[in-house]
């Protein structure tokens, strides 16, 4: 079986769980004998050498439309369904938070596909988004799909609430890599009992408010990602207000990341928005308490296993993140993330899909 991965133009520029998913299950699949290529979607592609298709991020239709309507493959979607109706804008600049407010989501997604192209250089390649809108769009890749791979029931739910189309679906679970789990990571007097923040640095991800609630306090607090290029005034904000307790930095390479996994007490995701938070998953398999929001599909992963907090409010946050951090690690749970949330069980479910699409 050959399949042709294609994802947006700033997978690699601008890396985000999209890109951990899309990379981890590759590999897997190639693991299970499946071929894997990955595209961009503003390259070249030779449709005829492969079998299916594969898209991720439904909500960027107009990296799709194009390869769907040339191609003749079948073709599925991985639909990390994201709604950015939530996120508040705060720290891009007062014009984008005005804008939102005033227009539906659906008619914002169109503006910002249309300003990436302008500002960031990011190829419009499906045409037709500029003539139907996003709406439509997403409508067309939805009912076009052979089938839709969500990453939980939650996640399914609101799509097809959202778009209703009567496309089937597999879900096929986000997971963490168990082969971190095998090396030894040495103590690390930096990240020793700290608190830590891994993602991109952005208005959804909520690092301001997280800053807001522990500057001056008691805690260590590492906040690791990089910015995204559209959030460039939220980074510099955040840099502006983070007292001295709180350390701003970069991508952690893959080693250093899980050092500071093993070693840190809490790691927290106060998002407006996760349809999982892998790096959640990531740090609670290397014995962190976690910390996240039920904006999304979140609850479908961590259940009662973690604490939540309410992202627009600080003193919420704080709260979470003290009894998180005076709470025994839970075993449980790590055992439950080992047996339901693998790298290789998306591999495996990701093959189920392809082989019940190609009726093999």
């Amino acid at each position: 079986m050959k399949v042709a991965f294609i994802s947006r133009a700033t997978l690699y520029s601008s890396p985000g769980g999209d890109t951990k998913q899309l990379e981890e299950t590759a590999a897997g699949l190639r693991n299970m004998g499946v071929t894997v290529d990955v595209y961009l979607t503003n390259q070249q592609i030779d449709y005829t050498q492969y079998d299916l298709l594969h898209f991720f991020n439904i909500i960027r239709p107009a990296d799709v439309i194009a390869h769907m309507r040339r191609s003749g493959k079948p073709c599925l979607v991985s639909t990390i369904f994201v709604e950015y109706g939530a996120v508040k804008e705060e720290g891009r600049g007062g014009i984008v938070g005005t804008i939102k407010k005033l227009i539906p989501e659906s008619t914002f997604e169109y503006i910002k596909t249309v300003a990436r192209a302008v500002k960031n250089g990011e190829k419009i390649v499906s045409k037709e988004y500029l003539l139907w809108g996003h709406t439509k769009s997403t409508m067309y890749v939805a009912k076009h799909a052979k089938m839709l791979l969500p990453n939980s029931e939650s996640e399914y739910r609101r799509f097809v609430a959202k778009y209703p189309v009567a496309t089937p679906y597999h879900v096929v679970p986000n997971g963490i890599n168990t082969k971190n789990l095998e090396n030894h990571y040495p103590e690390n007097a930096d990240y020793k009992n700290a608190i830590i923040c891994m993602g991109r640095i952005e208005s959804r991800k909520n690092q301001l408010n997280l800053i807001r609630a522990l500057n001056n306090t008691q805690y260590k607090l590492y906040i690791h990602g990089k910015p995204s290029p559209n959030n460039m005034a939220y980074f510099e904000q955040c840099k502006q207000e983070a007292a001295a307790n709180i350390h701003i930095a970069g991508h952690l390479d893959e080693d250093m990341l899980y050092t500071a996994y093993s070693n840190a007490k809490v790691h927290i995701l106060p998002s407006y928005f996760e349809t999982t938070g892998l790096s959640s998953l990531e740090a609670a398999v290397m014995g962190c308490n976690i910390v996240i929001t039920d904006k999304g599909d979140t609850r479908d992963y961590f259940q009662n296993d973690a604490w939540y907090c309410e992202p627009d409010d600080v003193a919420s946050i704080k709260d979470a993140i003290d009894k998180a951090f005076n709470a025994p690690y839970s075993q449980a749970f790590k055992k439950r993330i080992l047996d339901s949330y693998t790298w290789q069980r998306a591999a495996e479910e990701t093959y189920k899909a392809y082989a019940n699409v190609l009726k093999l």
